[in-house]
């Protein structure tokens, strides 16, 4: 008798590591482990081996688990029997289901999520053991899974994930729910990254009508004039016609050559000074261009759309301001885009970007349709408003508050949580 009861103790110990096992591993943290092997912890390797195959982890330790637990059950089954003959099978399943919920479940798993990432590591090896014992079984298990599951139509993928590596980052920025300012700016900055490979050139890029460029037919002097009175350090040249941008100018390099000359800008060719361009197409994915900065190792290109125009320049600044923020510099010229009302409103020039303001406010304004605020009125409002008309898209309100010809140049913008004394329709007049 005692030798039996000892037995079920031992196993419902066994039904404990198997459960705590369980947790430890799929609750560790992945890149604590990542790290840890990185600095040559073999335990760390052998939780991310076994992670790695999740399907013979988790079958070896159920495996493991529901023979215990049912050996156990047998044996305490058969102890209370000859005790209490046929009523015995009640008491036991009574005495065995409160055993194994609190010692064998509930117990384990509550201490192994609390310190999963040293439970991991200390029962790695153990367990790594386990799953090899138990490997023939598993992958016997695995196969009739799936030709059980052929043959109800359903297809299981090896190695399918179930869950998208990129929406799970995603989702652990999201947890990062602090109010702190800098917070704020680190969460924007981590969902910047991930934005990257969704990101055109053509929405961040500055547009041709506010690019700074030079006349190649102009005069040397006056050119070089342009040159200082601007606030770039590169500068396309153009000649003829606008669309025709001839080369790029590089303010030190020209700085260089007239050093060179002893400040005499007299036989000093413009042309000669400025490199190729580099045009790239307006579709291009921030990540893409990104990486084409730095295998090229320049920081600025010329963005054209299908037909070959010229549509405006990106730098390698601009994806970066599109991952951190803002970059000023002692020579960036301020341009004020966007000041707060008293009343909790915005007032927000119409080429302000919309994943500025997302970004900075953590607003939820959809930018698939459009890159500005201005863009984003005549999108949804479907016309060019006047001034005094007033919007909502979005659960926003827009006050259209100035326009110059056929383009919004300023808007006042009321986010949903303040007070929206009107509302008006987007088809109203």
């Amino acid at each position: 008798m005692l030798e039996t009861l000892a037995a079920i103790g031992f196993l419902i110990f066994l039904s404990a590591f198997f459960s705590g096992s369980e947790t430890a591993l799929t609750a560790a943290s992945r890149p604590l482990m990542h790290q840890l092997e990185q600095n040559g912890d073999e335990n760390a390797a052998i939780v991310n081996r076994l992670r790695d195959d999740q399907e013979g982890l988790i079958g070896a330790i159920l495996l493991g688990n529901n023979l215990v637990n049912i050996m156990a059950s047998a044996m305490a089954t058969g102890v209370l029997i000859s005790i209490f003959g046929p009523a015995g099978i009640a008491y036991a399943t009574i005495a065995m289901t409160l055993v194994v919920l609190i010692f064998a479940e509930v117990l384990p798993k509550t201490y192994a999520i609390r310190t999963a990432d040293r439970s991991a590591l200390a029962i790695a090896p153990l367990v790594n053991i386990v799953v090899t014992v138990f490997s023939p079984f598993t992958k016997a298990i695995q196969l009739m899974v799936r030709g059980t599951l052929s043959l109800l139509s359903v297809k299981a993928r090896n190695g399918e994930q179930l869950t998208q590596t990129e929406e799970e980052l995603r989702g652990a920025i999201a947890l990062h729910d602090v109010d702190e300012i800098s917070s704020r700016h680190e969460r924007a900055m981590l969902r910047s990254v991930l934005d990257l490979d969704d990101v055109q050139v053509s929405e961040i890029m500055t547009h041709r009508k506010d690019v700074v460029a030079l006349d190649a037919d102009l005069p040397v002097t006056d050119l070089i004039q342009q040159v200082v009175d601007s606030p770039y350090t590169r500068i396309p040249i153009w000649r003829d016609d606008q669309d025709n941008i001839s080369g790029v100018l590089h303010a030190k390099g020209l700085l260089r050559n007239l050093w060179a000359r002893g400040g005499d800008p007299e036989g000093l060719s413009i042309a000669n000074e400025a490199t190729a361009p580099w045009f790239i197409p307006e579709q291009t994915p921030l990540l893409d261009q990104l990486q084409a900065f730095r295998e090229r190792r320049e920081h600025f290109a010329l963005v054209v759309d299908e037909y070959g125009s010229f549509l405006g320049v990106v730098t390698l600044e601009d994806i970066l301001e599109e991952i951190v923020g803002d970059i000023d510099d002692e020579h960036d010229v301020a341009v004020i885009g966007v000041s707060e009302a008293a009343d909790g409103g915005y007032v927000v020039d119409g080429k302000v970007t919309i994943r500025d303001l997302n970004r900075e406010y953590e607003w939820g304004l959809p930018d698939e349709e459009a890159a500005t605020i201005a863009g984003l009125v005549l999108h949804e409002a479907r016309r060019i408003p006047d001034v005094g008309q007033r919007f909502m898209f979005h659960g926003f309100r827009f006050d259209i508050l100035e326009r110059q010809r056929h383009q919004i140049t300023q808007v006042r913008i009321t986010p949903p949580d303040q007070p929206d004394d009107v509302a008006v329709d987007a088809n109203a007049e």
